[in-house]
């Protein structure tokens, strides 16, 4: 249940609509929603302004569609993350009205959000980089938040970072995703005001250690004003991103 379904939710009793008894048989389930292999917590969006998401790898594709369906009766809204295109597909087949993301590996559906304060600025190094900048993109975008795209902008072509710099500048948040030797949040650091998520991708050679070393530069960066998720996590990146966007409007709810 979101906020706006409860203010509902309370104006219908309030006004007569339905009965306190109807009303409690619907925040019964506040907490959580019991499905016997998954409890899911319907109370999140209540407590910290996001809905829950569904992260899909490693769950089977009946159980996908299952929480689906109760998230949609229960929400009005559903993100599902890392989801195969197979099981995409089967998905989609129940609920033809869902957008698969394919490049994000992102399933959105059901009502729109509403539209939030603070703009978001999305930062690809490079191509291979793009899926897990497309997965922060899409999710802040699915949040509410104002996105751009900044893509293929990595610190071997400078230039390219700099013809981006007014879109840089107009975010109140800036997600910078690398992986190789994972410079550029650094960089953008040293040029803008605005906070920047810094997301180490799994990309690059050898010794990249599958995003290690992308993730110790990041960790050691000397531009100050940088936070560091998860090697590939884009969508805590766009987490992040939101509450920070959030937090420094005076507009935000």
């Amino acid at each position: 249940m979101n906020p706006q379904q409860l203010k509902q939710l309370l104006e219908s009793v309030a006004s007569g609509n339905i009965s306190p008894e109807e009303a409690l048989r619907d925040l019964a389930e506040l907490p959580y929603a019991d499905l016997g292999f998954a409890k899911l917590d319907l109370h999140r969006e209540l407590r910290n302004g996001l809905p829950e998401a569904v992260y899909a790898e490693g769950k089977r594709t009946d159980d996908l569609k299952a929480i689906t369906e109760k998230m949609l009766r229960s929400h009005g809204r559903v993100l599902l993350t890392r989801l195969r295109p197979d099981a995409a597909e089967e998905v989609l087949s129940a609920h033809p009205e869902a957008v698969y993301h394919e490049r994000a590996r992102i399933l959105t559906c059901g009502t729109p959000a509403e539209k939030l304060p603070g703009s978001i600025a999305v930062l690809a190094a490079g191509t291979s980089d793009l899926g897990v900048a497309e997965e922060a993109a899409v999710c802040a975008d699915w949040f509410g938040h104002a996105v751009d795209r900044c893509y293929d902008v990595g610190v071997a072509g400078l230039h390219r970072l700099l013809g981006n710099l007014p879109a840089l500048r107009r975010a109140d948040v800036v997600v910078a995703v690398a992986g190789m030797d994972g410079a550029l949040p650094t960089v953008v650091a040293g040029l803008v005001r605005a906070p920047v998520v810094a997301v180490p991708t799994s990309v690059g050679y050898g010794a990249s250690f599958g995003g290690i070393a992308a993730l110790l530069t990041m960790l050691n960066a000397c531009a100050p004003g940088i936070g560091v998720v998860n090697i590939d996590n884009g969508y805590g990146a766009a987490v992040l991103a939101s509450r920070i966007a959030r937090s420094t409007n005076i507009a935000s709810p």
